[in-house]
């Protein structure tokens, strides 16, 4: 029996509200809000480095636009690999001494 198991029958009830704000608020924001923030930055450092037609700016800021773009791509994948990594992670669990089942989190994520 995992560690929620014994804290409440029903562990799932006790973590809904948080598990939602993260699942449905907070990752959201992560992985979709910052890319775009991102993107749009860059995209308005290129125009006014055009707006300007100085070359050296231009280049410089389609660098910067270059990176953002990278940047947001890594920003927008983490929330991905970090999905992956408590899956496999939670699929260790302690020897048959311990209390603490990670299965029950991980279960917890998927069914709110």
């Amino acid at each position: 029996m995992g560690l929620f198991q014994i804290l409440d029958t029903d562990y799932c009830s006790s973590l809904k509200p948080i598990i939602s704000v993260l699942k449905n608020g907070f990752m959201p924001l992560i992985q979709i809000g910052i890319p775009i923030i991102l993107i749009v930055l860059g995209s308005i450092d290129l125009g006014k480095a055009v707006i300007a037609s100085d070359d050296k700016e231009v280049k410089a800021a389609q660098s910067r636009l270059i990176k953002r773009c990278i940047y947001a791509v890594a920003i927008f994948f983490v929330v991905t690999i970090v999905q992956l990594l408590t899956n496999l992670l939670s699929d260790m669990q302690n020897d048959e001494t311990g209390n603490v089942d990670a299965n029950s989190w991980w279960d917890c994520w998927r069914k709110v």
